[in-house]
């Protein structure tokens, strides 16, 4: 199964700007699946409103999903209020996961923690599903994993000074649980203070080499061939 990380170039609060970019990565990866970064729809906006899956905004993505058999993970404020992650097909959009560890003392103000973790299977892969601070505890990646999952797949954003954290977590998980990694970044910048965010979306084997990975750029998207 193919598998992207993309890191599009994101508009502040414009969900329907934003579903148009995510539309163009998805015909562009010629992936089964395509993963963004933690609220990708919205950008890193934390009084953003919380972004109904039925939202016709959302027209552009799931029409590329159609044309292409693809799944889109995306990111953006949903019900609870909780940080969450969207499955995007041609059928329409719903919500699959919502972020266990949201930071107290930013997102807290706003959103509730998720209550548990969560598994996307397509074509009979199990995709273990986490959001930015949830690859931080090792519980919650050994919480997905018991679940039963061939690939941890994080939505994240890290400023550019810490782009070495992402790969420091993707090796833990794989040295813990021996699976796939997927982790798409945040690129260019974003509110919350993140002027520059890190970009550097990869894929990692479960041996722990790279099988995918691109630089700092928006619009970049790392590919491989997820194989179990």
């Amino acid at each position: 199964m193919r598998i992207a990380a993309a890191q599009p170039l994101i508009v502040a609060y414009d969900v329907a700007a934003n579903a148009v970019t995510h539309a163009e990565a998805v015909r562009r990866s010629g992936a089964r699946v395509v993963v963004f970064p933690e609220l990708s729809l919205t950008g890193y906006e934390l009084d953003a409103p919380v972004l109904d899956p039925a939202d016709p905004r959302l027209g552009p993505l799931v029409e590329a999903c159609a044309e292409t058999g693809a799944v889109a993970l995306a990111g953006a404020p949903v019900e609870g209020p909780c940080i969450g992650t969207l499955a995007v097909d041609g059928e329409g959009a719903r919500v699959v996961y919502r972020k266990m560890y949201v930071d107290d003392g930013t997102e807290g103000l706003r959103f509730v923690n998720g209550d548990k973790p969560g598994v996307l299977e397509v074509d009979g892969r199990r995709l273990g599903l986490a959001i930015c601070r949830d690859t931080r505890f090792p519980e919650h990646a050994a919480a997905t994993a018991a679940l039963g999952i061939d690939a941890y797949v994080a939505s994240v954003l890290e400023t550019d000074d810490r782009a070495h954290v992402q790969v420091e977590r993707a090796q833990r998980v794989i040295a813990d649980h021996g699976v796939w990694v997927v982790t798409a970044s945040y690129a260019g910048s974003t509110g919350g203070g993140f002027d520059v965010a890190a970009g550097r979306s990869a894929i990692w084997a479960p041996d722990g080499s790279v099988a995918a990975e691109v630089g700092t750029e928006p619009g970049a998207i790392a590919v491989a061939t997820l194989s179990v």
